[in-house]
């Protein structure tokens, strides 16, 4: 196992990816689809695919973010990431989940520790079920829409980063939820923007190897913990942790942190860290190369501030008005 913890290695490995050329000068076509209906909620998903693209090609499934309180699959702000992806050979679906926290909104009374612990773990237990759901649909229309079914990745924007964490947790664990999948499916990859797993029984446990995984995240992040955020066990394991996790067992990863950002890395790196992003998906994904990197970035962009926070922090942080 080759192992670098320092910035020169991630630049030379960019190299590579500096010089890729692009498969398509236009923009990507997008058509929608219902994929599942449950409970009250229709659920869609947007492929995009370049005009141009020929032979079987990688997908990315991205999983938006916001609390899992709001947000949508078309965000303005991801598109131009999505226009990447295609002009880089990759489909892209981005796909709706239902949003298990969204009964907060207009809460105006107190809501115990326990109400809390259990809205939230039912809030990642559906995410992750949909995200289970959009992408049996996706290897139904493999065929048709000529996707490499040995190359779906996920990628997720925060609370779209939770659940794709969670989704390659159950998978590794073959839980229930990860049953509907085909018999010794795995994602090829998982891209993680700010993003965590959500436990109530300890640390995430892994009894099964992973795929390999890209964490994005700022250290002074106050919405999605950095480490982890947990009391008797229950709470948020952030990226650092789990990194940690990965490390000691020499599973393909790249941690990626920039010293004093805040949550915004739930985002930036969509326009910042291309680079780094293809890296991945050409040398970790595609190639298979068993690498563990990691980058931390110090800017004076970013002065220091506070990076530690108490669990109370994340939920004001994310539920106070």
């Amino acid at each position: 196992m080759y192992k670098s913890f320092i910035m020169l290695l991630s630049m030379l490995v960019l190299a590579e990816a500096a010089g890729a050329a692009d498969t398509a000068d236009a923009a990507p076509e997008k058509r929608t689809y219902l994929y599942a209906v449950k409970d009250a909620d229709s659920l869609y998903l947007d492929h995009y695919v370049s005009p141009v693209a020929e032979g079987r090609r990688p997908c990315m499934i991205f999983v938006f973010g916001g609390g899992f309180v709001g947000g949508t699959r078309d965000n303005a702000e991801y598109l131009p990431y999505f226009d990447f992806l295609t002009r880089k050979g990759y489909d892209v679906v981005s796909i709706d989940y239902r949003l298990g926290l969204k009964p907060l909104r207009g809460v105006d009374r107190k809501i115990s520790t326990r109400e809390m612990v259990g809205l939230f773990n039912n809030a990642v237990s559906i995410a992750v079920e949909d995200l289970f759901s959009a992408t049996l649909f996706v290897l139904d229309n493999a065929e048709e829409w000529m996707i490499d079914t040995d190359m779906i990745v996920t990628c997720g924007s925060s609370a779209g980063a939770i659940t794709v964490l969670q989704a390659e947790n159950a998978v590794c664990n073959r839980t229930v939820a990860s049953a509907v999948l085909p018999k010794g499916f795995n994602y090829a990859g998982v891209i993680s923007f700010a993003g965590a797993i959500f436990s109530v029984d300890g640390a995430p446990k892994w009894e099964n190897a992973p795929a390999p995984v890209m964490f994005f995240h700022g250290n002074a992040d106050n919405q999605v913990p950095f480490e982890k955020a947990s009391l008797l066990g229950v709470g948020f394991y952030g990226s650092k942790f789990i990194f940690d996790q990965f490390e000691k067992r020499d599973w393909p990863c790249w941690f990626y942190t920039l010293d004093y950002q805040d949550h915004a890395m739930a985002v930036t790196p969509m326009d910042a860290n291309r680079n780094e992003i293809m890296t991945f998906l050409d040398d970790f994904v595609r190639d298979g190369r068993r690498m563990t990197i990691e980058t931390e970035v110090r800017s004076d962009e970013f002065p220091p501030r506070n990076t530690k926070f108490k669990v109370m922090d994340y939920v004001k942080a994310n539920y106070s008005e």
